[in-house]
């Protein structure tokens, strides 16, 4: 018996570490030397638990060369080399090869799942044969309200609605009268809850504007188009990042001097905000639903832990502007914000 409750306390101590968490008692010379050595396991290659290796695999419904979720992989890739996890990644916009996707990891046997919802009602089907397979599965960013039904432990992302909620206040702050939103997918139910929810704070007029999200030129030339013949557009929201400069350059052609704001962040958005060139940008940190998504399924693995209660563990709204801009170009710049 003895030895089993060393064991326990050997792994907690490891957990201890990886998590930096200090305790009472313990020296501060013992926690930097833990931490030391923590970072030292990591820039080796090495996992900072003793878990077994695990091979968790994630679906998303990114498109080719979204900076977005180049973010959220390096979220979940940084979590899983601290947490011996053999980390896979595959992605599509279209919701069939992304079930196809799940289906592929189910039959190699992974041990856990971590896929998108954009498009739920594609993805129903493989999410309940990952769950007759034994598979726990989180999902993240987008269909928090299908998650629970669909069997998923938890959701981890923002809640599109709240998130839409907050752009039309910061449009009423900023004295908008007409905004144009601009949805690059669809389908996809996410975007129109963003749109949905701001147009239900807005006190102005908001209209939505459909484009092709993987032809940029023609985004920018549906934007710039709508601008020429609407002189009184005073805001346009685009949805994700990639798309933000697409706008500036469409109010650039138009020659009008209508904001441009946009939903999420990266490095050239938040160069934009700096220099004037967005107004705001709704920030739902994508590392973080990367690296969350990875470390609860370990701990759900290891300890069986599920956070959020049955509703959703909350990444974001968060309004940033200008004022914000530079403390973040850091971690932008790297690749984490």
């Amino acid at each position: 018996m003895a030895r089993v409750q060393t064991g326990v306390r050997a792994v907690g101590a490891v957990l201890v570490a990886a998590l930096g968490v200090s305790l009472v008692g313990c020296s501060s010379t013992g926690g930097k030397r833990a931490e030391d050595a923590r970072k030292a396991a990591t820039a080796q290659g090495k996992a900072a638990v003793s878990t077994p290796r695990w091979t968790f695999g994630m679906v998303t419904h990114s498109g080719d060369g979204d900076t977005f979720w180049d973010i959220v992989q390096e979220g979940a890739k940084e979590a899983a080399r601290k947490d011996n996890i053999k980390f896979l990644y595959a992605h599509d916009d279209e919701a069939q090869q992304q079930a196809q996707y799940v289906d592929s990891y189910i039959d190699k046997k992974v041990d856990a799942i971590i896929v998108t919802l954009a498009k739920p009602d594609a993805m129903k089907g493989a999410l309940a044969r990952a769950e007759k397979a034994g598979i726990p599965v989180i999902t993240v960013n987008s269909g928090s309200a299908e998650s629970k039904e669909f069997g998923a432990l938890t959701h981890i992302g923002q809640d599109e609605t709240i998130a839409g909620e907050a752009v039309g206040k910061e449009l009423n702050k900023r004295g908008r009268k007409k905004a144009l939103c601009v949805l690059h997918e669809q389908g996809n139910v996410g975007h129109e809850q963003r749109c949905d929810g701001a147009r239900k704070t807005f006190d102005g007029k908001m209209q939505n504007l459909y484009v092709t999200g993987t032809n940029m030129p023609d985004v920018q030339s549906s934007i710039e188009a709508k601008l020429q013949t609407d002189k009184s557009i005073d805001a346009v929201v685009t949805l994700g990042a990639p798309f933000a400069d697409a706008a500036v350059k469409a109010r650039e052609g138009a020659g009008t001097r209508t904001e441009v704001d946009t939903f999420d962040l990266n490095e050239k958005v938040a160069a934009g905000l700096k220099n004037g060139d967005l107004g705001f940008a709704v920030d739902q940190q994508p590392y973080l639903q990367g690296y969350q998504a990875v470390d609860l399924l370990w701990l759900y693995k290891y300890n069986a832990d599920v956070l959020g209660g049955g509703k959703p563990v909350l990444t974001g709204p968060q309004i940033v502007t200008k004022d914000q801009a530079g403390e973040l170009e850091e971690y932008a710049k790297r690749g984490t914000r």
